[in-house]
């Protein structure tokens, strides 16, 4: 078993951001881990050719959280790869399938109430964005406590980003798949975007959670690798 960090740079607004997905490769099958901005399938699937792979070999897509750039071209994937299967925590998933109206959403038009002028423009900008997400339907809910590719992958529960989020651990690896349930600042495992935590409380329950692992090596959505 092997987790390569795919880093995806990208301009927005004439500023360089990152994003990394992981990709997971077991018995020659590939699991990505989340699917990056609407649009991002052809630089997602590039980046898996530089690796080595073949984006062919996707079995399964675990998505992380209900977030823009997590979830962003998974309908895409799914519509390219209709036999791979989607996974996310049942809280995450009723929301990604376009059942509920996402916490997030929620979150961004209650904001936009409190903001002046100059802040609403982009409030707005970004409401419409998450509205404009195409939905795609889970295939396999989990849990805390859950196990995946033969037990090697353990699901934790690392709400407070959002209340479904999930986190990756790989005891043997000694390895963790984070999502946006840590970042790192100054060097060190921090929480991120505090302001846009759902539940700030379980946010800090959870990253403590994730460094009190018997863990080495971090994968993190918006830092990359981190070695502890």
């Amino acid at each position: 078993m092997q987790i390569i960090n795919l880093p995806i740079e990208f301009e927005y607004y004439g500023q360089m951001y990152s994003i990394c997905p992981s990709l997971i490769v077991y018995k020659d099958e590939l699991t990505l881990v989340d699917t990056g901005y609407p649009g991002f399938l052809d630089r997602i699937e590039g980046e898996i050719l530089q690796k080595g792979y073949h984006p062919d070999q996707l079995t399964q897509i675990i998505i992380t959280h209900y977030d823009d750039d997590h979830i962003g071209s998974l309908h895409d994937f799914k519509e390219k790869h209709p036999a791979v299967r989607i996974i996310a925590s049942e809280w995450e998933s009723k929301a990604i399938a376009g059942e509920v109206k996402s916490e997030r959403l929620r979150q961004a038009e209650q904001l936009l109430e409190e903001m002046d002028e100059q802040q609403a423009e982009s409030g707005r900008e970004f409401i419409e964005e998450l509205k404009r997400l195409r939905a795609a339907s889970v295939d396999f809910l989990v849990k805390d406590g859950d196990h995946l590719m033969d037990g090697h992958c353990e699901v934790l529960a690392t709400p407070g980003h959002t209340t479904g989020h999930i986190s990756l651990y790989f005891p043997e690896l000694k390895s963790v798949i984070t999502g946006d349930a840590a970042v790192v600042e100054e060097g060190e495992l921090a929480i991120a975007n505090p302001q846009y935590c759902i539940n700030l409380v379980q946010a800090e329950q959870s990253l403590r959670l994730l460094k009190s692992l018997d863990a080495n090596t971090y994968y993190i959505y918006h830092s990359g690798i981190y070695l502890r």
